[in-house]
C-alpha cells in the first residue's frame, strides 16, 4: 500500500526523493504492507533526531527505529517472513544473505559512492578526480557479481528477495551514473528485477526524483 493509502500504525520511510530511500520504498511495496513515505532533507533536524549521523533513509515502526537501507530491508524482510523475501533457515542461510549484503554495500556500491563524494559532496578543496579508479574498482565489482549470479536466476537462486532489491537499486545507481556494466549475465538480471511493478510503484512514491 502507498503514502496515500497509510494508516496509523503504518510503517514510515524516511528520506529524501532519490536518494537510498528507494530500497526501503521498494521493499515495502513487494511487502505489500501499508507506509507512508516522510520527506525530508538530508542532516535536516527531523533526520538528527532520528539518526546520529543525520543521513537516511529512516524506517519508524511504532517505538522502533531502523538506520541504514540494508538494515532495514533486512529487518522487513524478517518481520515478514511469510513473504519469503529473506534468508533461508538456519545459520548457513542467514549467513548467505548476508554476505551478499556485505558485498552489496562494501564492494559493489563504494566506487559509485566515491565518485559522488568527490564530484558532488566534498568540499571543493577536498575533491579529487577519481572517475577512472572508481569506473576501475566497479567493472571489478561487476566481474564479481557476474560469477555470484552463475545458474542464478536471483542473488538467493529461484526467489526474489531483500538483496535483490538492495542490488537492484546499486545497479540502476550504476547504470545512471553511466558507469559501465559489461557482463550480459549482470545486465540480464538488473533488467529481470527493475522491471518489477512494485519498484515502478516506489519510483512513483518518492523513490525518484521528481
Amino acid at each position: 500500500m502507498t503514502a496515500s493509502g497509510s494508516r496509523d500504525g503504518a510503517y514510515k520511510a524516511v528520506g529524501f526523493r532519490g536518494s537510498r530511500v528507494s530500497r526501503v520504498l521498494w521493499m515495502l511495496e513487494e511487502l505489500q504492507v501499508p507506509y507512508e513515505f516522510v520527506e525530508t532533507e538530508l542532516r535536516s533536524d527531523r533526520l538528527y533526531a532520528l539518526n546520529p549521523s543525520g543521513k537516511c533513509p529512516v524506517l519508524i515502526d511504532g517505538d522502533l527505529v531502523v538506520t541504514d537501507s540494508a538494515a532495514i530491508c533486512i529487518y522487513l524482510a524478517d518481520k515478514h517472513a511469510e513473504k519469503n523475501m529473506g534468508a533461508a533457515p538456519g545459520p548457513a542461510g542467514r549467513a548467505q544473505m548476508d554476505s551478499w549484503m556485505h558485498f552489496a554495500q562494501s564492494e559493489l556500491e563504494a566506487p559509485l559512492w566515491n565518485k559522488l563524494r568527490h564530484h558532488y559532496l566534498l568540499p571543493e578543496d577536498l575533491r579529487v578526480e577519481v572517475g577512472p579508479a572508481a569506473a576501475h574498482d566497479f567493472a571489478s565489482e561487476v566481474k564479481a557479481l557476474d560469477r555470484r549470479l552463475e545458474g542464478r536466476e536471483y542473488a538467493l537462486g529461484g526467489r526474489f528477495s531483500a538483496v535483490d532489491v538492495l542490488v537492484g537499486e546499486i545497479g540502476a545507481w550504476a547504470r545512471n551514473a553511466r558507469f559501465r556494466i559489461e557482463s550480459d549475465r549482470v545486465n540480464a538480471y538488473l533488467d529481470r528485477v527493475l522491471s518489477r511493478p512494485a519498484r515502478a510503484r516506489a519510483q512513483a512514491n518518492g523513490g525518484a526524483f521528481k
